[in-house]
């Protein structure tokens, strides 16, 4: 066998390898992605988007959400939290949305703060954490402001 040939062959089998690693890695974030896409956490928040007023005001309906969510999920026995990234494409506009979600106790997940962002680049809040406490104290006024 000459050199040449030699290397060709050297050649081939690296590249074989590199592309069978390749694909091996692409199987395992496709996996990934697919179960992230999919899961508990994941189908909450899209339900929340799709009921949220704020967002339909802005981008109309929500009529889908791009194929790729982003984000992860960490959890620690009864006790989890989630941070996830959608694509959301409304009848006007599409948007760019992140929802956090927890759970506690091994109950079901619910989102604890979402925002997205407009056109402008400007962070929306989805979900305006102080707005139910304050509409829950006697005359819609915060504890803290009865103190003074």
């Amino acid at each position: 066998m000459t050199p040449k040939r030699i290397a060709l062959i050297v050649g081939g089998v690296l590249a074989g390898v590199v592309l069978l690693v390749a694909l091996f890695a692409g199987a395992i974030v496709g996996v990934a992605l697919y179960a992230v896409g999919h899961s508990d956490a994941a189908e909450t928040a899209k339900a929340f988007l799709k009921s949220n007023e704020k967002l339909k005001a802005d981008i109309g309906e929500v009529k889908d959400f791009g194929w790729l969510v982003t984000g992860g999920t960490v959890a620690n026995s009864a006790d989890g939290n989630a941070s996830l990234n959608f694509k959301v494409i409304g009848e006007k506009r599409n948007v760019n949305a992140s929802v956090q979600l927890i759970y506690k106790e091994g109950r079901t997940w619910r989102v604890a703060g979402a925002t997205y962002q407009n056109d402008s680049g400007r962070t929306i809040e989805l979900l305006d954490k102080y707005e139910s406490e304050d509409a829950s104290a006697p005359g819609g006024s915060s504890a803290e402001s009865d103190n003074e």
